[in-house]
C-alpha cells in the first residue's frame, strides 16, 4: 500500500527516531534510515534534504510532545507544590513510555552545538518558561526563570542516571521523590502568590 506524502514523513521520522537514538547523530546514515524505513534514498531525500534536516525535525517533534506532556499535566495541581509535582510524573512518565525519544534529545551521543542542538535547547527553555510560570510573583522574572532551569536540569539528571542505570521505576513515586525535593528548596525562596 502506498503511503501518502504526509504519512511517509511520519513513518520515516518514526524510523528515524530508533536509528539515531541507537546509533547517535554521527553513527547513523540517511543510507541506514532509508533501509530501516523500507524506501530509496531519493524518496527520503524528497521528505528531508539533509540528515541534519532530518534529525532536527525529529528532536523539534519529539520535543514538542515532551513539552505538551508536562504543560497539560501541570494544569491538574491544585497549588503550586501539586503542580510542580504532576509536571514531573508528566515528564518523568514521558520518560519510562519513550526512552529513545529521551536519549534522542538528552542522550549522551546528543550533539549539543549549531543548530543540531537547537531542539534541546528548545525543549529545556520551554519547560523552564513553563515552571517559571508556577513560582510567584516575588521572585524577580529572571530569577524565576534561573531556578526553572535548575528544576529543569534536575529532572534531566535524574533521567539520565535512571536511564544508564536501567533502574525499574515507577514514574509517579520517583516525581513525588523528586518533587518533595524540589518543593523543600523553593519554599526557602520568596515566591509570592
Amino acid at each position: 500500500m502506498r503511503l501518502s506524502a504526509p504519512e511517509r514523513r511520519i513513518q520515516i521520522l518514526d524510523v528515524a527516531l530508533g536509528v539515531f537514538s541507537r546509533r547517535g547523530y554521527h553513527g547513523a546514515s540517511m543510507n541506514d534510515v532509508a533501509e530501516a524505513a523500507g524506501v530509496s534514498k531519493p524518496v527520503l531525500y524528497q521528505h528531508f534534504g539533509s540528515k541534519e534536516e532530518l534529525y532536527v525535525s525529529l528532536v523539534g517533534e519529539v520535543g514538542n510532545r515532551l513539552s505538551r506532556a508536562v504543560s497539560e499535566a501541570i494544569p491538574t495541581g491544585t497549588d503550586p507544590r501539586s503542580r510542580i509535582i504532576a509536571g514531573l510524573g508528566a515528564y518523568f512518565g514521558f520518560v519510562a513510555a519513550h526512552r529513545d525519544e529521551f536519549r534522542l534529545l538528552f542522550g549522551s551521543g546528543t550533539t549539543r552545538e549549531g543548530a543540531l542542538a537547537t531542539g534541546g535547547r528548545d525543549v529545556e527553555r520551554l519547560l523552564a518558561r513553563t515552571i517559571a510560570g508556577l513560582l510567584g510573583t516575588t521572585l524577580p522574572a529572571d530569577r524565576r526563570l534561573l531556578v526553572a532551569h535548575g528544576i529543569v536540569g534536575l529532572a534531566e539528571g535524574t533521567c539520565r542516571h535512571w536511564l544508564a542505570s536501567d533502574l525499574q521505576l515507577d514514574p509517579t513515586e520517583l516525581a513525588t521523590e523528586v518533587g518533595e525535593v524540589v518543593w523543600a528548596g523553593l519554599r526557602t525562596l520568596p515566591l509570592g502568590s
